[in-house]
């Protein structure tokens, strides 16, 4: 297996939205990381894209995959995109990086993971908040029995979104509704420190266009315990992700998925709050862990492996079966 120890790690960029824009900022503040190049399918926004953070412009995606000089590509297209960018780099022999969600379906999920691991080459969902200090601080609290045996997991994330239905968050022709967007980060803490879900039920409330516009998800653990997670485009919610065990509990404090502190509250009165500060704008973090992966020629992170980006999309196709959120994706 090919090793590329100890090299500068050159990036490209597939997409020049917000969060593309946000992961470029992040690369400035990763060591080893260097931005080679991006790609658009406008030459002029490659170009502006370019101008402002570095790189190469390539004026269309196959250019930027196909450049010698782009060791990893980064997908921050809009959702429905992701599965044809993501095999177009994974073809073009690049190792992937792939905003959340990784696609809009599990089907979809397991032919991207079917063809990477086929093709030896790394593969990650960029789920930065798996890779925060503040979760592995919960963690370390969890594994040391501070707050006994843990039984129950509950998140929320919620703002009003001010957006016509055209957007992407509301338009389903661009994966829009808030549980592909926004409730795939409590749903993928709640797998993480409570491990598979054996049962799903789900409730939500459908907008005008036909998507999810609040969700609620109640999860069964396989190995015991319960996970409730909430997510709204219609009301401003605490953001905050608790779990709690038979002496106490602790809270990601808000807003959850970008804690800088950890508060810890156990049944005898005991309380303390941990500082979890984190690098940059905290994409940094999930980055520093794609470039350890590459280099070491792994093809997926222990730290978002490939079965929790399925279980994840399986998790939400069967809450979307059963609140009637259908996509385009879903007829094929």
């Amino acid at each position: 297996m090919t090793t590329h120890m100890n090299e500068q790690v050159r990036w490209g960029i597939l997409g020049t939205g917000k969060i593309a824009r946000a992961f470029a900022t992040a690369l400035k503040d990763t060591p080893g990381a260097v931005l080679a190049g991006v790609g658009s399918r406008s030459s002029e926004c490659a170009a502006a894209f370019a101008a402002e953070f570095g790189g190469t412009p390539h004026g269309s995606y196959e250019a930027l995959v196909g450049a010698p000089d782009v060791d990893l590509v980064y997908v921050g297209t809009p959702h429905p995109m992701h599965v044809a960018n993501v095999r177009l780099a994974l073809e073009a022999g690049k190792g992937v990086l792939c905003e959340k969600p990784f696609t809009m379906n599990r089907r979809e999920a397991e032919e991207l993971v079917a063809l990477a691991r086929a093709r030896r080459l790394f593969l990650m969902e960029a789920m930065w908040t798996r890779f925060l200090p503040a979760l592995a601080e919960v963690r370390r609290i969890v594994d040391a029995g501070e707050i006994g045996k843990v039984t129950q997991v509950i998140a929320d994330i919620g703002f009003k979104a001010d957006v016509g239905p055209e957007h992407r968050l509301f338009n389903p022709a661009l994966g829009g509704g808030a549980l592909l967007d926004i409730g795939i980060y409590p749903l993928s803490i709640a797998l993480a420190l409570l491990g598979p879900v054996a049962s799903v039920a789900a409730q939500a409330d459908l907008g005008p266009t036909g998507v999810d516009e609040q969700a609620a998800l109640v999860l069964r653990h396989e190995n015991g315990g319960m996970s409730v997670c909430s997510c709204s485009l219609r009301a401003r919610l605490p953001g905050e992700l608790t779990i709690a065990g038979e002496r106490g509990h602790v809270r990601m404090d808000t807003l959850f998925y970008r804690a800088r502190t950890v508060s810890v509250a156990r049944a005898d009165g005991a309380t303390r709050t941990v500082a979890t500060p984190y690098l940059g704008n905290g994409y940094v973090h999930e980055i520093i862990e794609a470039q350890r992966c590459w280099q070491a020629g792994l093809v997926e992170s222990p730290g978002m492996t490939h079965a929790d980006t399925l279980a994840l999309m399986g998790i939400m196709d069967e809450a979307r079966r059963q609140v009637g959120v259908r996509y385009a994706s879903d007829q094929e």
